[in-house]
């Protein structure tokens, strides 16, 4: 199960990737909004961040107009560990070092056909499981 959530400005690009995702067979739950009008991404963030870190969905994506905001948000949230991704190369480094369980994209400046290669190398890179990264990312969690 995928949790996924945008405001307003990621609205878009989050349909487009929940259509994705269901070609891809896999289960998405919508933590919101469900519509263009404007409304706080704090609201959709917390409510998916929440719902990964309580192990009720595997991972996240969480998408605003930039994804700054909706990643910073989903990071106050104890055991998450959301990156911003742009590009594939980081999606891969993110889950391959951070294990991070949270991507963030932006709507307004990552395209569909983009974002959905993101999603999927997200998806699919496994944690190294390497000491000198585990370190690390329990130091993260300290």
């Amino acid at each position: 199960m995928i949790a996924i959530a945008s405001d307003h400005g990621g609205f878009d690009l989050k349909e487009s990737v929940k259509k994705h995702l269901a070609e891809r067979g896999m289960e998405v739950k919508d933590f919101g909004t469900y519509d263009k009008n404007s409304c706080d991404y704090p609201d959709f963030g917390r409510a998916a961040a929440e719902a990964v870190a309580a192990g009720e969905c595997e991972k996240g994506i969480v998408i605003c107009t930039t994804g700054i905001g909706i990643s910073i948000v989903a990071n106050k949230v104890p055991g998450i560990r959301c990156a911003l991704c742009s590009e594939t190369t980081t999606a891969r480094l993110t889950r391959e070092h951070n294990d991070a369980n949270v991507l963030a994209m932006g709507g307004g400046m990552t395209g569909e056909l983009l974002a959905n290669e993101i999603v999927d190398v997200f998806l699919d890179t496994p944690f190294s499981g390497l000491e000198k990264h585990a370190r690390r990312i329990s130091k993260i969690e300290k």
